[in-house]
Protein backbone atom coordinates (compact mmCIF):
# COMPACT_ATOMS: atom_id res chain seq x y z
CA UNK A 1 0.00 0.00 0.00
CA UNK A 2 1.40 3.50 -0.80
CA UNK A 3 2.57 5.98 1.49
CA UNK A 4 -0.65 8.24 0.13
CA UNK A 5 -3.58 5.47 0.31
CA UNK A 6 -2.49 5.17 4.02
CA UNK A 7 -2.70 8.09 5.04
CA UNK A 8 -5.72 8.58 2.69
CA UNK A 9 -7.58 5.71 5.01
CA UNK A 10 -6.44 6.95 7.95
CA UNK A 11 -8.75 9.89 7.33
CA UNK A 12 -11.97 9.90 9.55
CA UNK A 13 -14.18 11.40 7.28
CA UNK A 14 -13.36 8.47 4.51
CA UNK A 15 -13.62 5.61 7.10
CA UNK A 16 -16.60 6.72 8.01
CA UNK A 17 -17.81 6.03 4.47
CA UNK A 18 -20.81 3.10 4.55
CA UNK A 19 -19.69 0.34 2.76
CA UNK A 20 -22.21 -2.33 1.87
CA UNK A 21 -21.16 -5.79 1.72
CA UNK A 22 -22.77 -8.84 -0.29
CA UNK A 23 -23.13 -12.32 0.65
CA UNK A 24 -22.61 -14.82 -2.07
CA UNK A 25 -24.29 -18.25 -0.29
CA UNK A 26 -24.93 -19.93 -3.71
CA UNK A 27 -25.97 -20.34 -7.09
CA UNK A 28 -28.87 -22.12 -8.69
CA UNK A 29 -29.41 -23.45 -12.33
CA UNK A 30 -32.39 -22.84 -13.75
CA UNK A 31 -34.36 -23.19 -17.38
CA UNK A 32 -36.47 -20.28 -18.49
CA UNK A 33 -39.52 -22.26 -18.19
CA UNK A 34 -38.29 -23.54 -14.47
CA UNK A 35 -38.18 -20.34 -13.65
CA UNK A 36 -41.39 -18.83 -15.32
CA UNK A 37 -42.99 -22.15 -12.78
CA UNK A 38 -41.79 -20.66 -9.80
CA UNK A 39 -44.16 -20.18 -7.79
CA UNK A 40 -44.42 -18.67 -3.74
CA UNK A 41 -43.30 -21.94 -2.45
CA UNK A 42 -40.56 -22.91 -4.80
CA UNK A 43 -37.62 -23.56 -2.79
CA UNK A 44 -34.19 -23.23 -5.04
CA UNK A 45 -31.74 -25.99 -4.27
CA UNK A 46 -28.12 -24.06 -4.18
CA UNK A 47 -24.91 -25.41 -5.18
CA UNK A 48 -23.43 -25.63 -1.57
CA UNK A 49 -24.70 -27.42 1.80
CA UNK A 50 -25.47 -24.93 4.60
CA UNK A 51 -21.81 -25.31 6.56
CA UNK A 52 -20.12 -24.67 3.28
CA UNK A 53 -18.16 -21.22 3.47
CA UNK A 54 -19.96 -18.44 2.05
CA UNK A 55 -18.33 -15.50 0.36
CA UNK A 56 -18.44 -11.46 1.43
CA UNK A 57 -18.23 -9.25 -2.07
CA UNK A 58 -17.69 -5.29 -1.59
CA UNK A 59 -19.04 -4.27 -5.59
CA UNK A 60 -17.27 -7.32 -7.14
CA UNK A 61 -13.90 -7.79 -5.06
CA UNK A 62 -14.07 -11.06 -3.05
CA UNK A 63 -13.20 -9.09 0.56
CA UNK A 64 -13.25 -12.07 3.01
CA UNK A 65 -15.12 -15.89 3.57
CA UNK A 66 -17.28 -16.63 6.44
CA UNK A 67 -19.80 -19.25 8.02
CA UNK A 68 -23.60 -18.78 8.65
CA UNK A 69 -24.98 -18.03 11.81
CA UNK A 70 -27.86 -17.37 13.88
CA UNK A 71 -28.34 -14.30 15.85
CA UNK A 72 -31.40 -14.35 18.62
CA UNK A 73 -32.68 -11.06 19.32
CA UNK A 74 -35.86 -10.17 22.15
CA UNK A 75 -38.21 -10.35 18.92
CA UNK A 76 -37.00 -12.58 15.98
CA UNK A 77 -33.52 -14.39 14.94
CA UNK A 78 -31.30 -12.91 12.23
CA UNK A 79 -29.46 -14.31 10.01
CA UNK A 80 -25.36 -13.56 10.22
CA UNK A 81 -22.12 -13.85 8.91
CA UNK A 82 -19.10 -15.06 11.09
CA UNK A 83 -15.84 -14.14 9.21
CA UNK A 84 -13.35 -16.67 8.97
CA UNK A 85 -10.57 -15.49 6.66
CA UNK A 86 -10.00 -12.12 5.21
CA UNK A 87 -8.91 -12.18 1.68
CA UNK A 88 -5.78 -10.58 0.82
CA UNK A 89 -5.83 -8.01 -1.58
CA UNK A 90 -3.59 -9.72 -3.84
CA UNK A 91 -5.47 -12.91 -3.95
CA UNK A 92 -8.80 -11.00 -4.31
CA UNK A 93 -10.47 -12.04 -7.89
Amino acid sequence: MSADLSAQLRNPALRALPIEIRVSVGRARLSITELLDLDPDAVLTLDRAIEDRVELFVGERLVAYGELTEIEEETKTRLGVRVIEVVESGDAT
